[in-house]
């Protein structure tokens, strides 16, 4: 991409791989998202319908439609796997994902109470027809997994056929690869980086400007970072690029 002269960080052109860009849909007015998308495509690689807003939505179809147009791939949140899981509906799971037409699914064990070898059946299992993204982490706070227990998650996820592991962080960063007051676990993070684990088959939650460049910082422009809030497409973009003070020496 021309910069107009100036040197920056190199980025991949789209389908990327990796430094891919992953918004959460929570419910924002079709206007709006079809705006954002329309203006920053070039760098949004993902939209996730999170919240199970996608059960309730009358614009769902029109937004598909749209991403489908500007070549952006969509997922819904894994918590509503976690719910058709919880009424033993996973056929109905299947019906949904295929009904609209989703290439990737997103298969996680943060809110039931189920073991991550149990989660690595429906990995191993919808991998056969979806490209899957698992996550890792828990969304209670209160609930910490130890680092090497994140790693050995991880490791098992990708075992079972996981295009992507996710680290959970919510949309809050206030659990997961966080605690409860917002901090990193940098135990965990570092733990990540260090493992050998290809940075490109991680992606971070990173819901808000401070774990961006953190992250950034820490794996590169090129880091795979997830929940970013609609307003923050291009914001993010600036940050990868090293545009801002925030990363102005990457």
């Amino acid at each position: 991409m021309n910069y107009h002269g100036l040197q920056l960080p190199e980025r991949e052109c789209k389908p990327r791989n990796k430094g891919l860009t992953i918004l959460i849909d929570n419910g924002v007015p079709e206007a709006l998202f079809k705006d954002t998308i329309s203006s920053a495509c070039s760098f949004i690689d993902f939209v996730k319908f999170g919240w199970g807003t996608s059960i309730i939505s009358s614009t769902l179809q029109s937004k598909i439609s749209w991403l489908k147009e500007n070549n952006i791939h969509y997922f819904f949140g894994g918590t509503l796997f976690e719910k058709f899981l919880s009424q033993k509906k996973l056929d109905q799971f299947y019906q949904y994902c295929k009904h609209y037409d989703c290439q990737y699914i997103e298969v996680s064990n943060g809110t039931i109470p189920i073991s991550n070898k149990e989660k690595a059946k429906y990995i191993s299992n919808f991998s056969q027809e979806f490209a899957v993204f698992s996550e890792v982490g828990n969304k209670d706070s209160c609930i910490e997994a130890s680092s090497s227990e994140w790693l050995e998650y991880i490791h098992e996820d990708l075992e079972a056929g996981t295009r992507k592991v996710i680290t959970e962080a919510r949309e809050s960063g206030s659990s997961g690869i966080c605690n409860e007051r917002g901090e990193m676990r940098f135990e965990i993070v570092n733990k990540i980086l260090d493992s050998g684990i290809c940075l490109d088959n991680i992606i971070f939650e990173a819901p808000n400007k401070h774990m961006q460049t953190t992250f950034i910082k820490l794996a590169g422009s090129n880091v795979n970072l997830a929940n970013i809030p609609f307003h923050d497409a291009i914001a993010l973009e600036t940050l990868r690029l090293g545009l801002r003070s925030d990363t102005f020496f990457i």
